[in-house]
């Protein structure tokens, strides 16, 4: 059995897998703090009810140490579980030699030498299983909305972007780059299945160092057939409720851990504040930040629009020079575009980018000379608006940069098991 059932074996002999966190002794009784991945308990000795060898062997235990432990579940209103051991026998595994980290404090580049240990702590385990629920709530959301997952390819001969910002190898004779975005795959399945998404890591050889940005990171990105602009963000306002309100019903226990304000989340229901670009660089400009109408929002200003509102906000309609290439125009104002960037409250920056695709191939051939992409690379995405052409829209979510939100995480480097980072590429 593991830790997390022992409830349902109250006054019954068990007998679970587990490595020590902690050993107190009080005279003639040992504490053992225990934990198997599922949950932690406490185990309890009295010397005169273990024969003397077992009473040696817990005395011989260090933190990490792994063993087999026996014992009777009992109740315990006082302990996190509700639960506690009284151990009757155990099985030595390994006694750990000078384990690494300790209860004292340690510097974050040491923490991050030893990722591969650090994951064992309770906050770091936490904010595992809340990543782990918010994955389940994506797709359990998508599935039972209609969507198909659908796979885009990781090695790409083309950016979604435009950018330079792509990591650069060789295939075979031929230049590739790691995919930055399943969105152009997307478009082409949606025109085949209606609305589908993909779920998959993704690359961006940007050399920031930032508290909300990883080299290597996963998004969610559907794309929808038949779906303007409007829908496009009423379906987004309800995915992100639904992700939290899963993660709020299943995951108290590991929010208590991480001491976040439950509050906050609970008030992340529909509809969102909408405000659109202009409306945005007027309240900046409101709080003293000068910003001149063209530019694009920095970390600062997204902070402080997001500080006047308490859930979730929409800012749509940017200018069309600084989106991406494939965003469709306003038709009843050109130099805007029909898109939306959600900013998360308490400073957590975007989560989600979307928008309506441009669906005339004629305005889409324009763009490709405007932003000098190669008609060859991207014939294949000129065709999906050639041979019947639709109104879509799509937008892609940040896992990590989610996750750092609901977990209310200072660096987004906790979110994920292995984080790849400017200067970091080990463990």
């Amino acid at each position: 059995m593991t830790i997390s059932e022992a409830g349902a074996h109250v006054g019954q002999s068990v007998t679970f897998g587990c490595w020590l966190t902690r050993r107190r002794s009080s005279g003639k009784i040992q504490f053992l703090q225990l934990r198997d991945g599922t949950g932690f308990i406490q185990g309890v000795l009295t010397k005169e009810e273990v024969s003397e060898e077992v009473w040696d062997h817990a005395g011989r235990l260090t933190q990490e140490s792994s063993l087999y432990v026996t014992g009777i579940v009992r109740e315990d209103p006082r302990g996190k579980s509700g639960y506690e051991l009284a151990v009757t026998g155990l099985e030595i595994i390994q006694i750990t030699q000078d384990y690494p980290i300790t209860p004292k404090e340690h510097g974050v580049d040491f923490l991050m030498d030893h990722r591969h240990l650090w994951l064992r702590a309770p906050r770091q385990r936490a904010i595992m299983r809340i990543r782990a629920r918010i994955i389940s709530a994506v797709q359990q959301f998508f599935d039972e909305n209609g969507f198909t997952l659908v796979d885009p390819p990781i090695l790409t001969p083309s950016s979604a972007e435009g950018t330079t910002e792509l990591f650069h190898i060789k295939y075979f004779d031929e230049d590739a780059y790691l995919t930055q975005s399943g969105q152009l795959y997307m478009e082409a399945a949606a025109m085949a299945l209606g609305k589908v998404y993909s779920f998959g890591p993704t690359f961006r050889a940007e050399k920031s160092k930032t508290r909300r940005h990883l080299i290597e990171f996963w998004m969610i990105e559907p794309e929808m057939a038949f779906v303007d602009h409007e829908e496009n963000l009423r379906i987004q306002e309800r995915f992100v409720s639904h992700v939290v309100s899963q993660v709020l019903e299943h995951c108290r226990p590991e929010l208590e851990t991480l001491e976040r304000d439950i509050a906050a989340l609970e008030r992340v229901k529909p509809p969102f504040p909408r405000i659109t670009y202009d409306e945005a660089i007027r309240m900046l400009q409101e709080l003293g930040m000068e910003l001149p109408w063209g530019e694009d929002f920095g970390a600062p200003h997204e902070t402080a629009l997001a500080g006047k509102f308490d859930r979730p906000i929409f800012i749509t309609h940017y200018p069309k020079g600084i989106k991406a290439f494939y965003m469709k125009p306003d038709p009843k104002r050109p130099e805007v575009v029909l898109c939306a960037d959600m900013i998360a409250p308490e400073g957590y920056g975007e989560i989600i980018g979307g928008s309506q695709r441009i669906d005339d191939p004629e305005l889409m051939a324009e763009r490709f000379k405007e932003h000098h992409l190669s008609p060859e690379a991207y014939q294949w995405y000129l065709d999906l608006r050639r041979y019947g052409t639709v109104p879509h829209s799509g937008f892609g979510l940040g896992l990590e940069r989610t996750v750092s939100w609901i977990c209310g995480l200072d660096h987004v480097r906790e979110t994920i098991a292995f984080p790849r980072m400017l200067y970091r590429l080990y463990p």
